[in-house]
């Protein structure tokens, strides 16, 4: 036999005494929204002498039911299934079972929301120990690189050189052409923006000076660390986090090897080589942008630039910008490597912690640049 498809109907007959609700039809899931508007049209709650009849009642199961408890209420209902009138002992069951839950039923209370500054507060410090805990990650890691460093260099045998110089060939021979461009580039705005504001004070004669110091200290290892950070970086998290995607850094472990020192020493050293080779580059391309416009704007020779140079600007200068690379160059690529392990397995990882190891690398590179500037500048170098 099959099921019935017909709509339930709730018709209140207001005429008979007592007044009678027959309810008849199915009264399922699937005719629930008919069967909710017939509920809110009788409305409630119905009178108390009203008298039920379900013996038209065809189908039902809990959502029929959720409405008969919902039009009748759960103490009357529970009567009706109790007498049984017409009802099968399934039926009476379900309406039993219905009211009592719909019964012991309790509205979750809704969770009062803090202030606005309690919220705002509360976000502060969470991402502040955010940062802590990435701290504390990168510390550990940089001793863990140390380490590993520090046993490899006894055992000259374990040395990696292939992937060394291919590395050195990616991160800084690649490098080159981007390198010089931008740092000529600047090197020429430098000079074109000092010769501009010296001209006023007719000193514009000290535009020599004025390049010299900023690419020899801050600009030549500064520009090359900040490209580095972009480029590099952000290569060796995509590199690293790939391979831990796919579970080649597993395969590594599993086969007895350190990935430490087969996958982030070779990075470590090539950075080390090539961002002072870099910062040296970046130097010169710099003078040579301003040396440029010095001839070209102020009649100034390149025989002249030189011979100036080299009357007023100290070796130190040159020494100082060049000590920060290694600095800058050995952070960089270790929050480049630390970032790709962090990848947890998808390509929206790899891409959220690529993000992350150029924000971060780029922010530590100005943070230690600043601090730098300011021991310089208190020790009188």
């Amino acid at each position: 036999m099959s099921p019935s498809t017909a709509t339930g109907s709730a018709e209140l007959d207001a005429g008979a005494r007592p007044p009678t609700l027959r309810i008849a039809g199915d009264w399922t899931l699937a005719h629930y929204a008919d069967l909710e508007r017939r509920v809110d049209a009788l409305g409630s709650p119905l009178p108390e002498n009203t008298e039920v009849d379900l013996t038209g009642l065809s189908e039902l199961d809990t959502a029929g039911a959720s409405l008969l408890v919902r039009m009748l209420g759960t103490d009357r209902l529970a009567d009706l299934a109790r007498a049984g009138d017409g009802l099968p002992p399934a039926r009476r069951a379900l309406l039993e079972t219905v009211g009592k839950a719909l019964d012991a039923y309790q509205r979750p209370k809704v969770a009062r929301r803090p202030p606005a500054i309690m919220e705002v507060l509360a976000r502060i410090g969470k991402a502040m120990e955010g940062v802590w805990r990435q701290q504390l990650q990168l510390l550990g890691f940089i001793g863990l690189t140390l380490e590993t460093l520090t046993r490899g260099l006894l055992r000259p045998r374990r040395w990696r050189i292939t992937s060394l110089v291919s590395h050195v060939e990616q991160t800084g021979l690649d490098a080159v052409p981007i390198v010089a461009l931008l740092t000529f580039m600047v090197g020429a705005v430098v000079a074109f923006l000092g010769s501009t504001v010296l001209a006023d004070f007719g000193a514009t004669i000290y535009t020599v000076d004025l390049i010299a110091f900023s690419f020899l200290r801050e600009f030549g290892v500064l520009l090359t660390a900040i490209l580095m950070a972009g480029r590099t970086a952000s290569a060796f998290t995509a590199q690293i986090g790939s391979m831990k995607a796919n579970e080649e850094i597993d395969a590594i472990r599993a086969l007895g090897l350190d990935p430490v020192e087969l996958l982030v020493l070779p990075r470590v050293v090539a950075l080390l080589v090539s961002l002072p080779l870099l910062t040296f580059l970046a130097m010169i391309a710099g003078l040579a942008g301003g040396a440029v416009v010095c001839a070209l704007t102020l009649d100034i020779s390149p025989t002249m630039f030189m011979t100036l140079f080299k009357a007023d600007i100290g070796v130190r200068h040159f020494l100082v910008g060049l000590s920060k690379a290694p600095v800058f160059a050995f952070l960089i690529a270790v929050i480049g490597c630390l970032e790709g392990f962090k990848v947890s397995g998808s390509a929206q990882s790899v891409g959220e912690h690529t993000t992350s190891s150029v924000v971060q690398s780029i922010f530590v590179v100005i943070l230690i640049d600043a601090l730098a500037a300011l021991f310089f500048m208190e020790m009188g170098w």
